[in-house]
């Protein structure tokens, strides 16, 4: 049987996932309901976090399709699937066309030398224009390099959500009626054949590209088989990128058949397998059954570019809640995330204190979330850009920001990105809508998201891309609020969050235990305040006119692991246990940030 191998790529949210899904259904490899985004965090979010592996029968043909995040964050396994696979379909919304993690796929996908097909998807939203969205990928085809055969890309237009895919548009009829055997078609007419005649005449050749951990197996590795034949029960030996070697021996085989992962006593040269029985593999190693063979590439994968310390929680709530509260419990977690998350990176050598780098906001704080429903408790800093020096020059990362917004809400946002040390690189203006295209340095992104949905009453559309690095532009002026904090430990009471209301943003509600140094909310004004959240109202039998009124308190801004990381000061941590998110100082006593201060 023929393999092919594709990988689906895509900004985020323009259908990669419903598309794949519809595939699978219609060739009858999962059933209604069933879905490629099967983590909890992805159900929630709805957006795709970690790369899945599926595959169908179609044609007598086994297609191997692998689907990946589309949000900058979690490039990083996008980058290591690409290694893997022999196509992509790079998809693109009608609507929108090209967003920034198009970019971004596309130009990883190009220096690969893969040939994508391009599907464009929702053709059916009322602004659609997918004739203007076949030209701007085009264009931006042409603007990375791509060679002339590259640039001669087949298009199929589609409708993931209805599972509907045409060569042309003058085939959709009104109701759009069909299925995706076109989309199907195209894979079998562009996508090199993996397979290869009479493998077994070479040795074998296998690179995992991707981990995964199973209760019984221990770690399993996600890999494509180059070259040869590989048996159950093989001896192997595992060729490092540096080089060294070590032998190893393979306990269980598995392929994918739909989204399940089926045993197998042998694999051949093309497919994409699962692989058990070397618990200590790693991504871009070689497995081969002949040690003097020549070991396939390493994996590149882009720095990360924000870091900030992991620490263990001292506040005077530690411990009430976590089943995992020490320094070595949380190492030992960190150490196991390191297997199989690449983008990350972990400095162990600071003692109680270990400084995690990583891609972007979003990319921390799914790990975070993932640790406090696992029941770690931890509390952690500032995120910090990684700055570099290049021939005494100090430099810092760049990112591309893209805004799509109503026109009416362009100006907050070009003034506030402004301030951040944005420059305005171009604007489009489509009806009402306004794309805003900016470049700056990443600093200035920090924090700044949850400011863009109130700026924009969550109508507009903030996505990002990594330039690289770029001389660093001096300070910026990122917070304008200050702290409110707590100078009483007890429970907060409503009269006093009443009176505190007018001086800025409550983060708690009534009825929330605090300690001292906790904060409670920020003041508009800028400056840090103390103030006491556990004050009741006095009580006397004389009765007074102004004494009686309603308290009428404003629903408070409760503190999530991202809104943390955007509000959070130098000077501060974010607690983060199984149930709380809570936002202290460093130093919790008055007496003690003063010293600090001097």
């Amino acid at each position: 049987m023929d393999i092919r191998n594709i990988a689906i790529i895509a900004h985020v949210d323009h259908g990669k996932t419903t598309l794949t899904d519809a595939i699978l259904r219609q060739t009858g490899a999962a059933v209604e309901g069933v879905s490629m985004d099967s983590n909890a965090l992805e159900l929630e979010r709805g957006i795709t976090i970690y790369s899945k592996n599926a595959s169908i029968n179609y044609k007598d043909t086994k297609i191997n399709i692998v689907d990946t995040p589309g949000h900058a964050d979690f490039g990083s396994e996008v980058e290591r699937v690409l290694r893997s696979i022999d196509s992509v379909l790079l998809i693109v919304d009608a609507q929108e066309g090209p967003m920034p993690q198009t970019r971004f796929v596309l130009k990883k996908s190009l220096e690969l030398g893969l040939k994508p097909i391009v599907v464009i998807n929702k053709v059916d939203k009322p602004a659609a224009d997918a004739k203007r969205a076949e030209e701007q990928v085009l264009e931006l085809f042409l603007e990375l390099g791509a060679t002339d055969a590259q640039a001669d890309f087949p298009v199929v237009y589609a409708i993931g959500k209805l599972g509907i895919a045409k060569r042309s548009m003058t085939e959709f009829t009104n109701p759009p009626t069909g299925d995706l055997m076109p989309l199907l078609d195209c894979i079998l007419e562009y996508v090199p054949v993996a397979s290869v005649p009479n493998p077994e005449t070479k040795p074998a050749r296998i690179q995992a590209f991707n981990l995964a951990y199973d209760n019984f197996l221990g770690r399993l590795a996600i890999a494509r088989v180059y070259d040869g034949v590989l048996k159950t029960a093989s001896s192997v030996t595992v060729i490092s990128p540096t080089g060294e070697k070590r032998n190893g021996k393979i306990t269980k085989i598995f392929t994918f058949k739909g989204l399940q992962r089926v045993e197998a006593e042998s694999v051949s040269a093309g497919d994409i397998v699962m692989l058990a029985g070397l618990p200590d593999i790693f991504i871009g190693e070689t497995i081969t059954t002949d040690e003097n063979v020549e070991p396939l590439p390493a994996i590149a994968i882009d720095e990360p570019t924000i870091t900030l310390n992991f620490l263990v929680n001292n506040s005077p709530f530690a411990g009430k809640e976590g089943k995992f509260v020490t320094t070595r419990q949380i190492r030992e977690r960190l150490e196991r995330e390191l297997e199989v998350n690449v983008g990350l990176k972990v400095d162990f050598s600071g003692g109680d204190t270990y400084k995690v780098s990583g891609r972007g906001e979003l990319h921390v704080a799914i790990l975070l979330e993932n640790m406090r429903r696992e029941g770690y408790e931890l509390q952690v800093s500032q995120p910090q850009v990684i700055m570099r020096e290049e021939n005494g020059v100090k430099l810092e990362p760049f990112e591309e920001v893209t805004v799509d917004t109503p026109s009416e809400y362009q100006g907050p946002i070009i003034e506030r990105l402004g301030v951040r040390k944005f420059v305005m690189k171009d604007m489009k203006v489509n009806d009402n809508q306004v794309r805003l295209i900016f470049e700056g340095p990443t600093r200035g992104l920090l924090g700044y998201r949850n400011q863009f949905v109130l700026d924009t009453k969550g109508e507009g559309i903030l996505s990002s891309r990594v330039l690289g690095f770029s001389k660093s532009v001096g300070e910026i002026k990122r917070k304008q609020v200050g702290s409110m904090i707590s100078m009483a430990s007890g429970k907060s009471l409503g009269f006093s969050l009443w009176t505190l209301q007018e001086r800025g943003v409550l983060y708690i509600s009534p009825a929330t235990e605090v300690y001292e140094g906790m904060v409670i909310g920020n003041t508009s004004k800028g400056e840090e305040m103390t103030v006491n959240p556990t004050k009741g109202k006095q009580l006397t039998n004389m009765r007074a006119s102004g004494s009686d009124e309603a308290i009428n308190l404003v629903p408070p801004f409760t503190l999530s692991i991202e809104r943390g990381l955007e509000v959070i000061s130098e000077d501060e941590y974010l607690e983060i246990t199984p149930l709380s998110v809570r936002l202290r100082k460093q130093y919790l006593s008055d007496t003690e940030r003063a010293k600090a201060k001097r």
